[in-house]
């Protein structure tokens, strides 16, 4: 799995014109589901974006987690962030699960986050979207299931 987390003041998404999700202050969080992905990388990742410390403290320093500020979440799937762009100049997308695989993990993955947040907003699997937001910072980083993986074995 691959996550793009972005800090935000506040974040929206559309379907047709409509708004479907939002959150207030917290984080954008454009989710990625690779083919082989379980529960166990859903489970690594959530944990780790929940206590992840980006906010800031009394001091001025990036020490409070989202869980510390009563922060909300819109959670957004988007299978471009497995995109393969070594060869030629159309990526492809053969390293993302499958719809039917891919949507029940991003479901799994955003009731991991809401035990851990009063409010998380969702975008509609497989629709196209309009996401508009206020990055705060701008704070934005990427994670992935993989990386956090090796770390835990070292």
């Amino acid at each position: 799995m691959k996550a793009v987390i972005q800090r935000v003041q506040y974040a929206s998404v559309e379907v047709d014109g409509k708004v479907v999700g939002s959150c207030k202050e917290g984080y954008l969080l454009l989710l990625g589901v690779a083919e082989g992905d379980t529960t166990v990388e859903a489970d690594l990742l959530a944990r780790k974006i929940l206590d992840l410390r980006i906010f800031q403290d009394e001091a001025g320093k990036m020490n409070r987690s989202i869980k510390d500020i009563a922060g909300e979440v819109l959670l957004i799937s988007q299978f471009t962030l497995l995109a393969d762009y070594r060869r030629g100049n159309r990526p492809d997308f053969l390293a993302s699960a499958k719809p039917d695989v891919a949507k029940p993990l991003y479901e799994y993955f955003g009731k991991k986050l809401e035990e851990g947040v009063g409010h998380v907003g969702y975008g509609i699997f497989g629709a196209d979207m309009k996401v508009s937001l206020l990055n705060d910072g701008p704070v934005t980083i990427v994670m992935d299931s993989d990386v956090l993986k090796q770390k835990r074995r070292s």
